[in-house]
């Protein structure tokens, strides 16, 4: 038998179930650590494994002309911060045997008459042998030499009184001025790992009651089933608002990542965000209804996505149209946007209308599915 509740939103309701699921989570031990540990472990692992940046590459020299340019040059490289001299090599069928055991990255070869054709004021080419099966940190590594070689022309041509060049780029790089790769991964990190934290936790909640046989009580109530939805949703938010506060701390005091932007920026946007996910996590656990599958299936629709079409890694523009189409269901990829945009751009909502319009259509799409779904009703 079951309880019809009136047409009418109850908030004490909503709360008593809030409270219930409040009671529930302080028993479950297991549960706890998942929703506070967890996401700090996850920030911390993957905040330092995950690098963009390329340092310290293994090089050889192979100076055929042992002069004083051919050591500056050499030098160049050594000191620039980039490449780490491991060989000086004697000959040239030393190159091959340590590119292919991975001893060094790149090679680099100084022919003979180096010197004489600087003096000269001739072309005085040199040979980079990078080790392709790595095409990150080759291409990475040919930019580097590339700015070291003309970095020591331009000195060369200086000391030789050379006439300087007619046009000189000079760079500036805004947001992020010093290239550091944490200041880009960290910010989409706490999109990505919220998103799969959140909905794992509440793809538990409607499960559990199936599992344990409490619907049946739950079925008794006078509750509606958007009052079930957001009572249960609630205890999961205020944890998810600790966990984003923790993930910022560890940002802004662990990474040194700068924050340019504004707390109610950043508040509003990981608020709606969390509803989202929380509520994808909900919908999973009142369709499955089992605790293993529930967990599993939050753990597909979230993790994939989060990490590969969110833009945290990979950039959307590159990808193809069908997948570039299916990013558009994926909060992730608005998050990821406003947390770098608040983080390091400093851009405030007249910025950030579209992204956040966009995680508050997904919100309310998946709020509305979930309580749609959920039936109190017993088979």
């Amino acid at each position: 038998m079951t309880h019809t509740p009136s047409g009418r939103f109850s908030v004490g309701r909503m709360w008593a179930i809030a409270r219930k699921e409040s009671i529930q989570l302080t028993r479950d031990a297991r549960s706890l650590g998942l929703a506070f540990l967890l996401p700090a472990i996850l920030l911390l692992l993957f905040g330092y494994a995950i690098t963009t940046d390329v340092e310290n590459i293994d090089m050889a020299t192979l100076d055929r002309d042992r002069t004083p340019a051919s050591r500056a040059l050499t030098d160049a490289f050594a000191q620039s911060g980039y490449f780490t001299m491991r060989r000086s090599l004697a000959r040239a069928d030393e190159v091959e045997p340590l590119i292919n055991r991975g001893t060094v990255r790149v090679t680099l070869i100084i022919p003979e008459r180096f010197a004489a054709d600087l003096a000269a004021k001739r072309p005085a080419p040199v040979e980079l042998v990078l080790d392709g099966s790595d095409a990150k940190t080759a291409t990475v590594a040919l930019g580097y030499a590339e700015a070291i070689a003309r970095s020591f022309s331009s000195r060369v041509m200086l000391a030789h009184q050379q006439v300087t060049p007619p046009a000189r780029a000079e760079t500036r790089v805004w947001y992020n001025e010093s290239l550091d790769g944490k200041a880009m991964i960290v910010p989409g990190l706490i999109a990505v790992i919220m998103s799969i934290i959140a909905a794992m936790l509440t793809s538990l909640t409607i499960a559990r009651e199936w599992e344990r046989g409490t619907m049946e009580q739950l079925a008794a109530t006078p509750v509606s089933r958007s009052e079930v939805i957001f009572g249960k949703l609630l205890p999961y938010l205020a944890i998810g608002t600790v966990d984003v506060a923790v993930a910022l701390a560890g940002a802004l005091y662990v990474f040194d990542v700068p924050f340019r932007g504004s707390l109610v920026m950043f508040a509003l946007s990981s608020l709606v965000f969390l509803l989202g996910v929380l509520a994808l996590g909900i919908f999973i656990s009142a369709k499955l209804k089992t605790q293993l599958l529930a967990t599993q299936a939050s753990l597909f629709a979230t993790w994939l996505p989060a990490l590969i079409l969110s833009g945290f890694m990979y950039s959307i523009s590159n990808m193809p149209t069908v997948l570039q189409l299916v990013s558009q269901v994926v909060p992730a990829r608005y998050f990821v946007s406003v947390m770098r945009a608040v983080f390091l751009r400093g851009v405030g909502l007249d910025v950030l209308w579209a992204p956040l319009l966009g995680l508050s259509l997904y919100a309310a799409a998946v709020l509305a599915l979930s309580v749609r779904t959920f039936k109190k009703e017993l088979a």
